[in-house]
């Protein structure tokens, strides 16, 4: 990514957050982390990647997905680009691999 594209995927991430904390009136997206922001060349689409302490999954997803135009309108307002993203959102289940790999990394040094 660019300089520019990484500076505008950071405040996207800014956005997306504080949007999710104070704007979303939705209880079933519950505690969201937005971890990473990607977004394609042309900067026409930002994927937010997240993760969440709420057990069940796809109904975070189902609420995010809902919230998404909520979500891009304040995006369009605090961010000053000539076209606001698509939001794709996706979950981030890198912490969970990095938990996964680590008890294995136990268990082998506890044989």
């Amino acid at each position: 990514m660019s300089n520019r594209q990484e500076r505008v995927a950071e405040e996207i991430k800014k956005v997306v957050s504080e949007a999710l904390r104070t704007k979303v009136d939705n209880p079933d997206i519950g505690m969201v982390t937005v971890t990473d922001v990607e977004l394609t060349k042309e900067m026409e689409t930002a994927t937010i990647y997240y993760t969440s302490l709420n057990d069940n999954k796809d109904e975070v997803a189902d609420a995010l997905e809902k919230s998404k135009g909520l979500i891009r309108s304040e995006v369009a307002r605090e961010i000053r680009i000539r076209k606001a993203p698509e939001l794709a959102f996706k979950y981030d289940n890198s912490i969970e691999y990095g938990n996964k790999i680590e008890s294995l990394l136990n268990e082998i040094k506890d044989q």
